[in-house]
């Protein structure tokens, strides 16, 4: 007997939706897209995307799970490609960030964004929440490995230059933010 993963049906009119909404929120936001255009351009019925979720709000915490995962996925990646020290790990994630506001499609931070525009007890609220703890968790992992005093403390500094440098970049693009918080994070870290 072989063992033989299990088959997964794949949901087009899904995939469409949540691809869909993922591109129309992020560029033009929760409130001013609503889901007769995203139904529409997903090419699905109203009634299909209800199928899968049951409101607005459950489509959003879908979109920003996604965004979380993909986001992670990316750092993650890139991390456990570099032969870097801890404390240059740290900077890497800034020169991430830097390499992501200078694509086209750059909009902010959609984190940022949808919490703008949520309530806390929306499903994207408490993806949000979730994402900031690995946030937090990424530098204080990374804080500890090169050697801070406090690595709690030295995360929530970090992620503060790290939400500093996204809603500097969406709102004046022609500073290099990553550059500048990458270069406060150094300080921090005494690179």
């Amino acid at each position: 007997m072989t063992d033989t993963p299990p088959r997964t049906r794949r949901r087009p009119a899904l995939e469409r939706v949540v691809a869909t909404a993922d591109r129309l929120f992020y560029a033009n936001g929760l409130h001013a897209t609503g889901v007769d255009t995203i139904a529409e351009a997903a090419k699905v019925s109203k009634a299909s995307m209800y199928t899968y979720f049951p409101s607005k709000d459950d489509l959003v915490g879908a979109y920003v799970d996604g965004r979380s995962r993909a986001w992670r996925a990316h750092v993650d990646e890139h991390l456990a490609g570099s032969d870097l020290a801890p404390a240059e790990r740290v900077l890497l994630v800034f020169d991430l960030l830097g390499a992501w506001f200078a694509t086209e499609d750059f909009n902010g931070c959609p984190f940022i964004n949808a919490e703008a525009e949520s309530t806390r007890d929306s499903p994207a609220h408490a993806v949000n929440v979730d994402h900031r703890a690995w946030v937090r968790g990424l530098f204080r992992d990374l804080a500890e490995q090169a050697g801070a005093d406090d690595p709690t403390a030295m995360s929530i500094r970090l992620a503060m230059l790290y939400d500093g440098a996204m809603v500097g970049a969406h709102t004046e693009p022609g500073i290099d933010w990553a550059s500048e918080a990458q270069r406060a994070a150094a300080v921090l870290l005494a690179v």
